[in-house]
Formats: C-alpha cells, sequence, structure tokens
C-alpha cells in the first residue's frame, strides 16, 4: 500500500482492515454536526481517543480538556490534532486541579454532544480499592457536574475506574438533578473488542464476522463473554471457552505484564471508546444499525427485560436521536456454564454498585 499513489492511499480500503473506528474515513463529505470532549485528552488513552473521535466526519470539533499539569499540554495535543485533514476543528481547554470544574469548564461543555472521561487515578502500590474509589469518584463527580450545568443532553462516557462503582455513584448523582441516568455510560467496549479478537484468533473467522456480548460489569469475574451466543464457537470445547473467559476478565494483565509495568491498555482502550462514540453519533443521526454497543447502564424498570435483578448491568444497548440509551437489550439465551457465572457476576456487581449507589446517597 505505502508505494501506491497518494489517491490511493486516502481510499477507504486502506482503513477497512481497522474496522467500525475507520469507517468512512475516506469520505470527507458530510456534514459535521457534533460536538465532542475528551476529558483526560491529553493522557495515554485521551490522545488517540480525540484522534480517533476527530476522523469522523460528523464530528464539527473535538475538544481535548486536560489539567494544566499535564505532562503533555491539552493545547499540544489540540494542536498536532489540528493538522489532520478532517473537517473536525480542534481545541484545547486546561483547567486547574485546584478548583471546582463547574466554575471553568462553561465553554469548553458548552454544546457538546458526547463528552468521553479516560480520566481519574490509576491503582497505585499501597492504595486499597477503597482509596481509588474516593479519588476517582471525586474527579469524576467533578466533571459530571459541569456536564449536568452546561451540556445535561450530552451522552458521558465513563472510563474511571473501578466502573463498576463509579458509574452507578455517578447516574444516581444524574438522577437527584432530575436528569437522565441513560446519558451516563460504563463503557465497557474494551471487552467485546477483546473477546471479538480471541475468538478470531481461535476459530480463523473474520474479526468483522464476530459479535460476542460481553454482560455484567467491567472488572474481574464481573466481565462475562456469552461465547454460546457466537455461532463461529459451535465447536470449541468446553475447557477451551472456560479458558477464554478467564483471557477476556484478565486481558488487561496481559498487557501491563507486556509492558513490563511501565503502561496499561490506553491504545485498545482509546479503540474500544471510539467505537462507544461512534455509535452514539450513529444513533444521533438515526442510524439505528450502528447504534447499538454493550455498555454498562442503569437498569431501571428493564431488570426484567434485560434478565437481571441488579440496579446496574452490562448489556446491548442502542442510542437514540437525542443520544441517551432508549433501548435495552434481553442478555439472551445462556448455556449452564454461563449460568453458573452470572450468579458470580452478580453477587460481586451487586457490592460494586451499591458502593456507588451509597457514596451518591451521601452528596
Amino acid at each position: 500500500k505505502l508505494q501506491e499513489p497518494l489517491s490511493v492511499l486516502r481510499s477507504t480500503e486502506l482503513f477497512a482492515p481497522m474496522g467500525n473506528c475507520f469507517a468512512g474515513v475516506k469520505k470527507a463529505r458530510g456534514v459535521p454536526k457534533y460536538k465532542v470532549v475528551v476529558c483526560g485528552g491529553a493522557g495515554g488513552i485521551g490522545q488517540p481517543l480525540a484522534m480517533l473521535m476527530a476522523l469522523d466526519d460528523r464530528v464539527t470539533e473535538v475538544c481535548v480538556q486536560d489539567v494544566t499539569m499535564a505532562m503533555v499540554p491539552a493545547a499540544g495535543v489540540a494542536a498536532d490534532l489540528g493538522h489532520l485533514e478532517r473537517p473536525a476543528k480542534v481545541s484545547s481547554f486546561a483547567i486547574d486541579p485546584a478548583k471546582k470544574p463547574i466554575d471553568q469548564l462553561r465553554d469548553c461543555l458548552t454544546g457538546a454532544h458526547v463528552v468521553l472521561v479516560p480520566a481519574g487515578l490509576p491503582r497505585k502500590p499501597g492504595m486499597t480499592r477503597d482509596d481509588l474509589f474516593d479519588k476517582n469518584a471525586s474527579i469524576a463527580k467533578g466533571l459530571v457536574e459541569a456536564c449536568a450545568e452546561y451540556c445535561p443532553k450530552a451522552v458521558i462516557g465513563l472510563i474511571v475506574n473501578p466502573v463498576n462503582s463509579i458509574v452507578p455513584a455517578m447516574c444516581e448523582f444524574y438522577k437527584k438533578k432530575g436528569l437522565n441516568p441513560r446519558c451516563i455510560v460504563g463503557i465497557t467496549t474494551l471487552d467485546v473488542v477483546r473477546a471479538n479478537k480471541f475468538v478470531s484468533e481461535r476459530t480463523g473467522v473474520h474479526v468483522a464476522d464476530i459479535d460476542v456480548p460481553v454482560i455484567g460489569g467491567h472488572a474481574g469475574i464481573t466481565i462475562l463473554p456469552l461465547f454460546s451466543q457466537v455461532p463461529a464457537m459451535a465447536k470449541v470445547s468446553a475447557e477451551e471457552i472456560k479458558a477464554m473467559d478467564a483471557r477476556t476478565q484478565d486481558a488487561g494483565t496481559e498487557v501491563v505484564q507486556a509492558k513490563d509495568g511501565k503502561g496499561s491498555a490506553t491504545l485498545s482502550m482509546a479503540y474500544a471508546g471510539a467505537r462507544l462514540g461512534k455509535a452514539v453519533l450513529s444513533g444521533l443521526e438515526g442510524d439505528s444499525a450502528n447504534a447499538v454497543e454493550c455498555a454498562y447502564v442503569a437498569v431501571l424498570e428493564d431488570g426484567k427485560k434485560i434478565g437481571t435483578t441488579l440496579p446496574y448491568f452490562t448489556t446491548k444497548v442502542k442510542f437514540g436521536r437525542d443520544g441517551a440509551v432508549e433501548d435495552v437489550r434481553p442478555i439472551g439465551k445462556l448455556n449452564e456454564y454461563e449460568k453458573g457465572r452470572l450468579a458470580e457476576v452478580e453477587k460481586q456487581l451487586q457490592t460494586e454498585a451499591q458502593k456507588g449507589i451509597d457514596y451518591a446517597a451521601r452528596l
């Protein structure tokens, strides 16, 4: 490909193997309509995520938001991305973390349709899960509070750990403000992306023809890939499926170990985050066929329909014309192994979701 003319290099064919994130990347003829904000946009996930969203011709502006002391200034990331030959304007916004985000983010968030949040602190040695939750819940709360004020109908996609607790906390916070909790979703798409790739590698079926529903939550045993619903897996042994289930749960560790402790999953997470963001854009466009992804959402009155008694759960959802989740899909038929795993998922996820609900009750 690299020896072919520039006209060919710019063709859709070059990007076709890269999947949905680059779908239609050549067709710079659509009318840009939507503003996307990436909070934490100067970080390891945020930079490639902002780039992938800037490549979408439906996007009129990408705002790279981060803190003033970010290792790479948000303005530098925006300047770099601003040179891409795409319609989107790329702006930047840096805030002082010593001050409330709501007092600083009016210009950044006003008019936003999608806010993607790869923000928060990683778990450090000596830090308990409670410590991590307390710090990251505070960070998420500041950003979500600002969204409630300046873009209350925008879809907020959270990549803030621990997702299983942070998302319920923020959705309950939105409820208390009288806003739609289904404007907030936990981005669990990376679990789907990984499961799809693992199935493709095992079966030889092209990854574009694989769609593994991954339900439950977004950490450890709460991640449940439903391989029984994938035709390509019909002839794979039960033992192999159990191993692939475990690998999907622990896939993040593969990356951490391969990076020798010097990083975690950033590029694949950015790809997954962009996939979710693009599904939201498709919903806004009325393109229902491309507006479906798995996400961690408020169950509300749909527990019986979905097949869970939990207040928050990951399943396939469809984004609507107003951006928010308008439909949640049933988990479908499970085999005996998956039924057993679901019981484990629900026991663990109930505790983790309740932690977020309790946090919001104190706000």
